[in-house]
């Protein structure tokens, strides 16, 4: 009779499918409604169901409340000490937060408790992400771990979790549970203990080893209580254990857990078709908001149809989106991507493809000031005429890649002919007095003679004239040589500015010396990374200038153990 019951349920939604948007029956809420109840009781959101070809049906069993089946899962043995205490009491004193942070879950964690049975782990850990995220799958942490399992960029990659510029499965619901089950996993069957896993979870395993090592070298015990470790590690399980405590009996602390059904929230789609953000919400009957709370790993706001997607929708929603998606006839995505062939402002760009540039810069999270590098991938507006979707290729390998809009600057070492001030130094070169002592690494307001000089000036301009010496250095910046008293960098044309230290990065040009019968100054050669010290014009002969600025020779290289 079950079986008769469920053939007829998947017989229904088959017809609602089939019959399109226009049909009493499918716009009947009553029936959508059975429809969304039968996905319920005969899907299971942990398989992916691809509704170009298929229809979204598939089975789980019904239960009680999920609180009650979290609480039967309980491993762990109780954790009892003032730190416990002390965190119960923070809850207690926010029960708005504590009722945000349950009403949130509600969408998550049946998933977690079913892959935590499937594994035959503690269904404490379901509460895990209430310490980390507060059950929020967009949580950014100052240190950039992300999601709602608080993955580091290094430590998600480890656990294949895709980070690239269409998607952070740091993010993922799906993925990052997976992930931070594996992970868990790993750290129980490393310590045989799971306060001390929790403790790598939160503190990192090389640490939690070494804790333990010392305590071991003590004559110390090695159990969680005992091990030195930060306040935040030395806090992160009695957080749990209050969490624990609140589920276990909320009654007694005056709480009401929003009752959360025992059964999937979501179902798991995926299309071969880019979508947008927006249109995916729409046909799905959704907010953009309430979709991205289910999709929060898709960056862009196009989800590329070469990547397979798992899209999470609620059960309530699964079939309304397969029904409208086979039936939509307007275009799917209204994005594309651009690939920028040399250095160029996201102005520069909009205006040479016809687009708006606020909303070039909007979609694609580029901050006021820069630019982009060659190579890089932007997503744009489609054109009228393009009905293409996005290839393979450009979803596996794009990125974008930045830098400061700032002018290309060129290095220059001076030999110092004579004391004098940073001021009058900066002043000649038109450079700042701050910028100088950065460059040089120093607080000094005086500079003694024969000391070296680091300057940056932007390519193209001019050295200033100084009386002196005749000029013993070339430069040969834009293709031109010209003689000046400094030694001056090579650019080769390119963006060498250095993001960290907000500096041109440019190799060191080794220039011959003019001077002597029949020489001729010789073509520069790139040396990057070496420093040549080079006199600055000044009193003296040009004779002796240019003795200082020839390379030593063997001997004297020794000499200096260089």
């Amino acid at each position: 009779m079950r079986f008769i019951l469920s053939a007829l349920l998947v017989l229904t939604l088959a017809a609602c499918a089939s019959q399109g948007p226009t049909t009493n029956t499918a716009n009947n809420p009553a029936n959508q409604q059975t429809v969304a109840d039968a996905l319920r009781n005969n899907a299971t959101a942990k398989e992916t169901i691809n509704v170009d070809q298929s229809s979204v049906t598939q089975l789980t069993s019904q239960d009680a409340d999920l609180w009650g089946r979290i609480r039967r899962g309980f491993q762990m043995p109780d954790l009892q000490s003032d730190l416990v205490d002390m965190q119960l009491n923070w809850y207690l004193q926010r029960p708005d937060y504590v009722q945000r942070m349950t009403e949130r879950s509600q969408k998550y964690l049946y998933h977690i408790v079913e892959e935590l049975e499937a594994r035959h782990m503690p269904t404490e850990l379901a509460l895990l992400p209430f310490i980390e995220s507060a059950y929020s799958p967009q949580a950014l942490s100052v240190a950039k771990a992300a999601g709602m399992w608080q993955f580091m960029p290094g430590t998600g990659r480890t656990y294949n979790l895709k980070q690239n510029m269409w998607q952070d499965e740091r993010r993922d619901v799906l993925a990052s549970t997976s992930a931070a089950l594996d992970y868990l996993s790993n750290l129980h069957d490393m310590f045989g203990d799971w306060q001390l896993a929790l403790a790598a979870y939160n503190w990192g395993e090389g640490n939690v080893q070494r804790a333990i090592a010392r305590n071991e070298a003590a004559g110390l015990p090695t159990d969680y209580l005992s091990l030195r470790m930060p306040n935040e590690t030395r806090n992160y399980v009695p957080k749990l254990q209050a969490v624990k405590n609140l589920v276990m009996n909320p009654q007694m602390y005056g709480l009401t857990l929003p009752s959360i059904p025992n059964h999937p929230y979501f179902v798991t789609v995926t299309t071969s078709h880019d979508i947008d953000v927006d249109v995916a919400a729409r046909l799905a009957n959704m907010s953009t908001d309430e979709f991205r709370s289910l999709n929060p790993s898709f960056k862009k706001p196009v989800i590329l149809g070469a990547t397979q997607p798992q899209i999470l929708l609620p059960f309530d929603n699964a079939s309304a989106f397969e029904r409208n998606l086979k039936t939509y006839s307007g275009s799917l995505s209204s994005w594309t991507t651009y690939t920028v062939d040399k250095r160029a402002t996201p102005a520069a760009i909009a205006q040479q493809i016809g687009v708006d540039a606020d909303t070039l810069m909007e979609v694609n999270k580029i901050p006021v000031g820069m630019r982009l590098k060659p190579g890089s991938t932007i997503v744009v507006p489609r054109g009228s005429d393009d009905d293409e979707d996005i290839s393979a290729d450009v979803a596996e390998s794009a990125v974008l890649a930045m830098e400061p809009d700032v002018p290309d600057t060129r290095k220059m070492l001076i030999r110092v002919r004579r004391n004098q001030s940073m001021g009058a130094i900066a002043l000649r070169y038109g450079v700042s007095v701050g910028q100088l002592k950065a460059w040089n690494k120093t607080h000094r307001d005086q500079v003694s003679r024969g000391q070296v000089i680091v300057l940056h000036v932007p390519v193209g301009k001019p050295v200033p004239s100084e009386p002196g010496p005749e000029k013993i250095a070339a430069d040969v910046q834009g293709g031109s040589v010209q003689k000046i008293g400094v030694r001056v960098a090579d650019t080769h044309g390119g963006s060498r500015y250095d993001k960290k230290k907000g500096r041109g990065r440019s190799a060191i040009v080794k220039v011959s010396e003019p001077g002597g019968k029949g020489n001729k100054p010789a073509a520069p050669a790139a040396s990057k990374g070496k420093v040549e010290k080079v006199s600055d014009p000044g009193p003296g002969n040009a004779s002796k200038a240019a003795a200082e600025s020839r390379p030593k020779t063997a001997a004297s290289a020794k000499k200096k153990g260089k």
